[in-house]
């Protein structure tokens, strides 16, 4: 059983949050159009902990949602956590991005394939059973009329997160079921992280890297 410091900054939602024993005792989140975690990330982080009447120094682990997603997102949500670890000695933690996006529809009676937007017609996808066991590994992939057919075939698949939105007009099997609005939150790493913590399964700080997924490709910027 543990406090333990939730960071979610795989996608656009800034998301930070504090459970103890796997329970949400305090969270912060925003979900803005424009990446913010660089200016939200920190003050985030003390909000929570005000809230909560806590200190750095009383959290027991730092978890941090690992990808796949932004690169740029990612390297500012992992910088922070290993900097926290090492200074307050404390173990790191990462929990699948996809995975916590699963374990926040774990009701619904349906094969679950959580998606992030990885521009034009590509995602990131995984797939999982109902009971969020992993039925295919997480995949880059160009969607088509023919994607996740060997699931829908057999029954309902939901697909949520904001990859999902590019595939309503491409997947038509009457088996496809969306939900919308679904976005990584620190509030769905809790249990995850409290399993982790429990079961010792922590990081090695100096050498853990995010799980980008594919390799990060540097662009000019449009502004001049």
């Amino acid at each position: 059983m543990a406090l333990i410091l939730n960071l979610e900054t795989a996608t656009k939602n800034c998301s930070v949050s504090i459970s103890e024993n796997g329970k949400i005792i305090s969270v912060k989140e925003l979900n803005s159009s424009g990446f913010s975690h660089a200016e939200k990330l920190h003050p985030f982080i003390q909000d929570v902990l005000n809230k909560a009447e806590l200190k750095l120094t009383d959290i027991d682990a730092v978890a941090i949602s690992k990808g796949p997603g932004s690169y740029t997102g990612l390297r500012i949500g992992v910088s922070s956590a290993k900097g926290i670890c090492y200074g307050n000695n404390i173990p790191l933690i990462a929990i699948s991005t996809l995975d916590s996006m699963a374990y926040g529809q774990k009701n619904i009676n349906s094969v679950l394939v959580p998606m992030l937007d990885a521009r034009r017609m590509e995602v990131y996808a995984k797939v999982l059973n109902n009971d969020l066991e992993e039925i295919r590994k997480t995949e880059a992939e160009i969607i088509d009329e023919n994607s996740y057919s060997e699931f829908l075939e057999k029954g309902e698949v939901t697909f949520f997160g904001d990859g999902a939105e590019k595939c309503k007009d491409i997947i038509t099997s009457s088996n496809a079921k969306f939900v919308d609005n679904i976005f990584p939150s620190a509030i769905d790493m809790a249990q995850l992280s409290e399993n982790k913590f429990i079961a010792k399964d922590f990081e090695n700080t100096a050498y853990f890297e995010p799980f980008y997924l594919k390799d990060f490709v540097a662009t000019k910027s449009l502004k001049k």
